[in-house]
């Protein structure tokens, strides 16, 4: 409970209070020091200062900022030429700031001026946020005592994960639960009187996408209708000719001509006015819409549907590629589309189900909003307030939701939006920022309304749909990579990541199908504006959502933390298509085993699990009771395997993998990783005794009873030294003497090594690591680094010059052999 709360507290525990004032040598002001905060295991420092160059040195770590981060709003106030501005940030543990060693600011100053003297940092630790935090962390622990009770009886990681998420260890993705019902369509109801919608089009250049739009209006458009069009006045003079020979011998376009530019806004309310001229019961919605909106086939029926069923209904907004919160993929994020793109997407809207997921909004957008008649005879026309344009939808839908009308987003339709051709993207920011500022005035509420939409998201199950059909759109001939990966961090995490990262670099979105979260599947798609996400507990909806892509590349990742594992194979080859490709990634060994770590009951690794294993830890239990032997489980993996590529990332676990599968061993390659970061050499201190670093986050396969035994054999005077750079299992205690440095970033392990004087490492994994980062990170030091003779990280000391093999047998006392070795440290460290 001890190591847990310190983790917690290392965690959650946010301490901050102003610097001060930073002088020179003739006492005048060089500086501020806005800010000193310590959060997350990192302390960081921002202000300004005339300087040339500001450095932050904390625990032997050190950070020099960005030296062209310049404060022109200090240096105005103040009256000098020029400031620099610095955020620094070093890692830090709460223990070190307790320390008599404060960090401290170092400052070079300018030519000609007096030195600039340096400025010591303290930062008051607060017993009572010290006191809420424990607090917190006995609230959180009580609440995920179920969770940590389901792991010490099946050690079950999804349990454990469970536990991490309850006490916040963890950082979930934003998601929330998708709609099953999107896809289920109801038989037609007998057609009703097909009301007549009226079209608001005001018209400002942009000729080329103009023919574009009329077009689509006259072939698309399946309802009655009527098009008003007005001509602004354009600078192109080639628009107002053609919408008089377009115009002229349509009965059902009526075109007015501004006799000077008038402005989008007052454009409109022309339109508006014109619209009204003519009422009755075949009279339906009015449809403001830009010249750069493309309507998609059967667009009207669909947008007006809404006005039918609810007379509270005012405005009714489609989904889009730019439209602000009701944009897909990602929300308030525009995505250019090729030409087509539009309309696949759209045939996949005109799937879902009319009524599910009509979603109560803030507001509606203008570039294709329809507004019910009798909510326009109360707010007859858009604010001229707001010039030529951006934020007068947003004004008109306010007032009309104070009378009690409602604006609805529509998922099941798509209209493609050519953003900004009408005016232009830099007057659009210019309007934007001046009009935002009137509807904050008059409307309060209006930013915490969007936020809070924006947070609920009603609309997510759509917009992930819609996504993944534009994913599908963008290359037909290209398949768009399906990983299936788990959500407990690590390794796995890391390389799925930078495989996204490389997929978006080529253009190519990425789809993650995730399990062992609060639902059992959450779907993730990755774009290069962000990621829209949802989860579910449904399969059908989940493998309805990913058949939208029309080719796929599946691949496994990792399913640890799944509730029923068993079945994921066969998820997976459900989500192949007919020519599809596969590849299934040995991050660890799940789809030989469920012991996916191959250790025992007892925590021993006794080899690949060939033939019949009797240990209960190589069984698996269902949800249902039952329970799945050995044999079962790789014969369901393999109905997969053998329509995959298999990759592992190392020659050793090529070895374990044809050991279980020898008729499988041509489908194996072998692509060792890429290490996020590579560490700087270091040397040891001269003369200074051996001290051992332990690196990495240390559970039971990690090797965390040996670092607690081998802790305590070290405990007496005169032996040497150990740290544990990173985290053990909180049930596995270390002595006092044992230094827990907790989390740390790869760049800053050698600045942390530095720090506490480590001469040797050892990477205690008592497991057959597929690949082990931590191993190559250290060997990068430089530092001898010893490992057990297994897995990959055996296989890397072994060819390593600075890497000690120590002999691994599942019997043995490990820690024993590491004790064997120290000998041979110090020979080392003498020579």
């Amino acid at each position: 409970m001890a190591g847990l709360h310190a983790r917690y507290e290392a965690t959650h525990l946010a301490l901050a209070t102003r610097g001060g004032t930073i002088t020179d040598a003739s006492g005048e002001q060089a500086g501020h020091v806005d800010l000193v905060q310590f959060s997350g295991g990192r302390l960081r420092v921002a202000g300004w200062a005339r300087a040339d160059r500001v450095r932050l040195i904390h625990g032997g770590h050190e950070d020099s900022g960005c030296p062209h981060l310049r404060r022109p709003d200090v240096a105005s106030q103040l009256g000098l030429v020029e400031t620099l501005g610095f955020e620094l940030s070093v890692p830090a543990r709460l223990a070190d700031l307790r320390s008599e060693a404060p960090p401290g600011l170092t400052l070079t100053e300018e030519q000609g001026r007096p030195p600039i003297l340096p400025l010591s940092l303290r930062i008051p630790i607060s017993r009572r946020a010290r006191l809420l935090c424990a607090i917190r962390f006995l609230r959180d622990a009580t609440l995920g005592l179920p969770a940590a009770l389901g792991w010490l009886a099946t050690r079950d990681p999804i349990f454990r994960a469970r536990f991490k998420s309850r006490l916040r260890l963890s950082t979930p993705l934003a998601s929330g639960p998708l709609e099953p019902r999107l896809f289920d369509v109801e038989p037609a109801e007998t057609a009703q009187a097909e009301p007549r919608i009226t079209i608001v089009l005001p018209v400002y250049n942009a000729f080329e996408l103009l023919q574009l739009c009329l077009e689509r209006v006259v072939s698309h458009t399946d309802l009655p209708w009527r098009l008003i069009l007005i001509e602004d006045g354009s600078s192109d003079e080639r628009v107002r000719p053609f919408l008089r020979d377009w115009a002229r011998d349509r009965a059902n376009v009526e075109l007015l001509e501004n006799p000077e530019n008038l402005g989008f806004i007052r454009s409109v309310n022309r339109g508006l006015d014109r619209a009204r001229d003519r009422e009755g019961p075949s009279e339906g919605p009015v449809v403001l819409l830009n010249s750069d909106a493309l309507v998609p086939d059967r667009w009207a029926s669909r947008l007006v549907r809404p006005f039918e069923r609810d007379p509270g209904v005012a405005s009714v907004t489609p989904m889009s590629n730019d439209a602000e919160i009701f944009s897909t993929p990602v929300i308030c994020s525009r995505t250019q589309l090729s030409p087509g793109q539009g309309d696949a997407i759209d045939r996949v809207a005109a799937e879902f189900a009319p009524e599910v997921l009509l979603s109560s909004a803030p507001t509606g957008v203008g570039f294709c909003m329809a507004m019910g008649r009798d909510w326009l005879a109360r707010v007859p026309q858009l604010d001229t307030a707001f010039g030529r344009g951006y934020g007068e939808e947003v004004d008109w839908c306010r007032k009309v939701a104070r009378l009690g009308g409602r604006h609805l987003g529509l998922p099941g339709l798509f209209v493609e939006h050519r953003g900004g051709e009408s005016f232009g993207s830099a007057e659009k920011l210019r309007l934007v920022a001046h009009n935002n500022e009137i509807i904050s005035r008059r409307y309060p509420e209006y930013d915490q309304s969007v936020q809070d939409f924006i947070a609920a998201d009603p609309l997510r199950t759509a917009r992930l749909a819609l996504g993944l059909a534009w994913a599908g759109s963008l290359d037909p001939a290209r398949p768009v990579p399906i990983y299936m990966a788990h959500d407990l961090g690590g390794g796995a995490e890391h390389y799925l990541e930078q495989r996204i990262e490389a997929d978006l670099a080529e253009g190519c979105p990425s789809v993650v199908l995730r399990v062992g979260g609060s639902r059992r599947w959450q779907i993730e798609l990755a774009t290069p504006g962000g990621r829209c996400h949802g989860r579910t507990d449904d399969t059908a909806l989940a493998r309805r959502l990913l058949s939208i892509l029309p080719r796929r590349h599946v691949v496994y990742s990792c399913g640890v933390g799944d509730r029923d594992p068993v079945e994921l194979p066969q998820m997976l080859l459900s989500l192949m298509v007919e020519d599809g490709s596969a590849e299934l990634l040995f991050h660890d060994f799940y789809p030989l085993a469920p012991a996916y770590t191959l250790l025992d009951r007892t925590g021993a690794y006794r080899g690949p699990p060939v033939g019949a294993v009797e240990d209960p830890g190589f069984s698996a239990r269902r949800p249902d009771g039952t329970r799945v032997d050995l044999a079962t489980w790789q014969a369901a993996w393999k109905a997969f395997a053998e329509r995959a590529d298999l990759v592992v990332f190392s020659r050793d676990s090529a070895r374990i993998v044809s050991a279980v599968w020898p008729d499988l061993t041509p489908r194996l390659s072998l692509r060792p990783h890429r290490l996020r970061h590579t560490p700087p050499p270091l040397r040891p201190v001269p003369d200074g005794r051996p001290v051992l670093g332990v690196l990495g986050n240390i559970g039971l396969q990690k090797g965390a009873a040996v670092v607690q035994t081998l802790g305590r054999r070290l405990a007496a005077p005169g032996t040497p030294g150990m740290v544990l750079i990173g985290n053990i299992d909180p049930a596995f205690a270390l002595p006092p003497k044992v230094e827990v440095h907790g989390s740390y970033r790869v760049e800053d392990l050698s600045r942390i090594a530095r720090q506490h004087g480590v001469t040797h490492w050892l990477i205690p994994s008592v497991w057959p690591e597929t690949f082990c980062y931590t191993v190559h990170e250290a060997l990068a030091t430089g530092l001898p680094v010893m490992a057990f003779d297994i897995g990959a990280q055996g296989d890397a000391v072994r060819t390593a010059e600075n890497g000690i093999v120590l002999p691994f047998h599942p019997d043995a006392d490990l820690a024993a052999r590491v004790i064997d070795a120290l000998p041979l440290l110090a020979m080392d460290k003498a020579s």
